[in-house]
């Protein structure tokens, strides 16, 4: 028998069809990876710029409907108003900054002198012990207050994995979203929200837990990922390769596989296999 015939049996054409399978779906998750590291790269830069940006007004970046430009995210501003408490509200679901304590964001709207609106988050206070009543809150300041923050946009289900709960209990919500505050504000409110750094003045009583400026040192462990996938997809054909070489001397070593047999009797078939395994091979 033609000592390559095995590659034709059932067991060796499913082997061959898998490795022809794995290498191109190896190969793209290799650039899934390699994408995942130059979004998280970019991710960083735009970080990095707004934080080290001058402070703006908020008007500036954002407006009453307009959520703030992508380009934007993280810029400091600066606002001035009065905090309208009675519309404060507590942000479900959310950790501490040394991520393990649950408890709430608290957003309070910051009325401007036009009528408008802007919500500030405040920060982070821990969770009570009866999640169905609004918690205690350190009192934001009274009157004219200047504040300082980050521009961010509006939180969605899509972006932060988060969905939206029916029958929330009075005054608490599971996303910043400022047209939904809008609503409930029945005022003009500008699109996003400013993560609070600064106020003047500040709160007598203390204030919630402030939060700490975005991540954007670690690139993560993507590119090492995607040289790990190429490095698969290329083990695929070495592999099969090795596996087709121990084969055919294993059966010429227990007399399996006769080598040769008349060459004018062969299928044109197996002598195209033959000569692309031996191309493999060498």
């Amino acid at each position: 028998m033609y000592r390559f015939r095995f590659l034709l049996s059932r067991q060796w054409v499913i082997l061959t069809l898998l490795a022809l399978t794995l290498i191109p779906t190896m190969i793209e998750l290799g650039f899934w990876q390699l994408h995942r590291h130059q979004d998280r790269v970019a991710h960083n830069a735009l970080i990095a710029r707004s934080l080290a940006a001058p402070a703006v007004p908020a008007a500036e970046l954002t407006g009453v409907g307009d959520e703030p430009d992508r380009k934007n995210w993280f810029r400091r501003v600066e606002a001035t108003g009065r905090y309208d408490t009675a519309h404060e509200v507590v942000v479900r679901q959310r950790t501490a900054s040394d991520g393990h304590a649950i408890g709430y964001f608290v957003v309070t709207p910051l009325v401007r002198q036009d009528g408008s609106a802007l919500l500030v988050n405040r920060g982070w206070i821990p969770a009570g012990g009866d999640l169905t009543k609004f918690p205690q809150v350190p009192a934001a300041p009274k009157g004219e207050v200047s504040v300082t923050g980050r521009i961010m946009a509006d939180e969605t289900t899509e972006a932060s994995g988060i969905k939206r709960r029916p029958g929330l209990p009075p005054r608490q919500v599971m996303l910043i979203d400022s047209g939904e505050r809008a609503e409930a504000l029945d005022r003009p409110v500008l699109g996003g929200y400013v993560q609070l750094t600064a106020s003047s003045p500040g709160p007598r009583g203390g204030h919630p837990q402030r939060l700490p400026e975005p991540e954007h040192d670690s690139i993560g462990p993507h590119m090492a990922y995607a040289v790990q996938w190429w490095l698969f997809a290329a083990a695929v054909p070495v592999g099969w390769v090795v596996l087709v070489r121990r084969e055919v001397r294993d059966r010429a070593r227990t007399g399996g596989g006769p080598a040769g047999g008349d060459p004018a009797k062969r299928d044109p078939a197996e002598g195209a296999l033959e000569g692309a395994v031996r191309a493999a091979a060498r």
